[in-house]
């Protein structure tokens, strides 16, 4: 059990080092690094405290406190993918409202080229 705590902690560590290295080279955008930040410190947080991990564990009506952490980071990151879906979403939206408006001005341009 105080291995996989261990692994946790380690795990979540890296996840950090990276999202700062990955911010610091311009690699990832602040909005997005702070949702994986906010993340990596949950995953610290649960990892190094026992009581939090224990609790959790009881409040989720389970007996076996690995699972309890399965369930918890499996939850984070389903919200976070969750998220970025709606990140993507909007994107994908929004570059097809930009072909259109660009297709129109094109449209216009040319007219204009016929008249002259």
């Amino acid at each position: 059990m105080d291995r996989l705590l261990n692994v946790m902690a380690v795990t979540s560590l890296v996840l950090i080092v990276i999202v700062l290295a990955s911010l610091r080279r311009a690699h990832i955008r602040v909005e997005y690094s702070v949702s994986w930040l906010i993340a990596a410190v949950a995953l610290l947080l649960v990892s190094r405290s026992r009581a939090l991990f224990d609790g959790a564990s009881r409040f989720l009506g389970l007996s076996d406190p690995p699972l309890a952490l399965v369930l918890v980071i499996g939850s984070v990151f389903l919200l976070m993918f969750y998220r970025f879906s709606l990140i993507i979403s909007k994107l994908r939206d929004d570059n097809i409202a930009l072909a259109q408006r660009l297709a129109i001005l094109e449209f216009h341009l040319r007219s204009l080229e016929k008249r002259s």
